[in-house]
């Protein structure tokens, strides 16, 4: 017990302590945290599809027809017509030949990594992947060989160099954290001459990028051969997905440990998505809205002297020293602006960030009175 207390001690004094805050009302652009109405600026919730009332409707519908609970494993008693209808819908929308739904986008990629990859494959992962890719290439025990970020001509050489019979190009296609989009064409074009899947994982795609919303595929206009998802972000529900070829889909789910030994999600959450998805299929209009505030905030940015340029929702400011972070954090929150700070090991050491996040549903008046707030801090702390 020492040496946790030790550790913990460890953890506060470089300022990369973590304490949850407590959400009372939906997560909407205005919600309450720990008693305090703010402006909620970092939500992934990023066309406003959790407090819709279409989508708030679906969920009641299903708890009245299903109740609440799945009752078991998708294996076992725990798959509903609905898990079928949302599986098919998503395959529509990624217009894919296949979908599986897992509890969550982590849960996905663990599973589908693991499943798929052996101690005979190699695998070539961006350095800014997310986690959930991390421990999948981990579990899978591959032999796992990291790229420096988005740079193609690392990949080709670290490729080169191992010569694997059996390999997968893995990647993030919006970075959660840097919010930039990887070179996907180059990727399929370098896994197609070296004989290597591709798996992409759209959790900050889908809902975001593409003209309307598809995430990667329609964004490039391509096909990568796996592609993992989640519900749990611009879909405003929960869980995950993985879209693939008939074949695949149906070796991962006799694989898949993290889908095997689950307990299906409940119905309510699944008819939730099925709406959500439904939404974003037939109003293209809330994609652009997010893009329109995407490109506000970023100009707004630029004029108070951040260097700031991205293509999706996820606006990363640099702060650079973690107390710093922490402090122009809590300034914010003093002013009724939710904006949390990300440090190490999420970020690297001394490249702490703001995580700024857009939802479809703020409003230029809204982003205006964030960017006035962000201006005053950033000179109070002569940052």
């Amino acid at each position: 017990m020492n040496n946790i207390k030790d550790k913990l001690k460890n953890i506060k004094e470089s300022n990369l302590y973590r304490e949850m805050k407590y959400l009372s009302k939906p997560q909407d652009k205005f919600t309450t945290i720990d008693g305090k109405d703010v402006l909620l600026m970092s939500s992934n919730n990023y066309l406003g599809l959790c407090n819709n009332e279409e989508v708030k409707k679906a969920s009641i519908e299903a708890i009245n027809k299903y109740g609440l609970g799945s009752g078991g494993s998708r294996l076992t008693t725990g798959s509903y017509d609905l898990h079928k209808k949302l599986e098919e819908e998503i395959s529509k929308f990624k217009n894919t030949e296949d979908t599986l739904i897992f509890n969550t986008g982590y849960m996905a990629n663990v599973g589908v990594i693991s499943a798929i990859c052996d101690e005979n494959y190699y695998i070539f992962s961006d350095e800014l992947n997310h986690a959930s890719i991390i421990d999948g290439c981990r579990l899978s025990k591959a032999k796992t060989i990291v790229y420096k970020h988005n740079d193609m001509k690392d990949l080709e050489a670290k490729i080169k160099s191992n010569v694997p019979k059996y390999g997968m190009i893995v990647t993030d296609s919006v970075f959660s954290m840097d919010g930039d989009i990887a070179k996907l064409e180059k990727i399929i074009e370098i896994a197609k001459k070296y004989k290597l899947l591709t798996l992409v994982d759209d959790a900050h795609a889908t809902g975001v990028i593409g003209k309307t919303g598809r995430g990667s595929s329609e964004y490039f206009n391509l096909k990568p051969d796996i592609i993992i998802g989640t519900l749990s972000k611009a879909i405003g529900s929960e869980g995950g997905f993985v879209c693939a070829k008939k074949d695949v889909i149906d070796y991962i789910k006799n694989k898949a440990r993290s889908f095997i030994f689950s307990t299906a999600l409940s119905p309510a959450v699944i008819n939730g998505a099925i709406k959500s998805v439904n939404i974003i299929d037939t109003n293209p209009n809330l994609v652009e809205k997010l893009h329109k505030n995407i490109d506000y905030i970023c100009e707004g940015l630029r004029n108070i002297g951040f260097d700031i340029n991205s293509e999706s929702p996820i606006i990363p400011i640099l702060i650079g020293k973690e107390e710093l972070a922490l402090e122009f954090s809590k300034m914010l929150l003093e002013e009724g602006i939710y904006i949390p700070a990300i440090r190490y090991p999420t970020v690297k050491r001394g490249k702490a960030i703001l995580r700024l996040t857009l939802m479809a549903t703020h409003d230029f008046k809204d982003l205006d009175f964030v960017l006035d707030k962000i201006k005053d801090i950033k000179y109070k702390l002569e940052i």
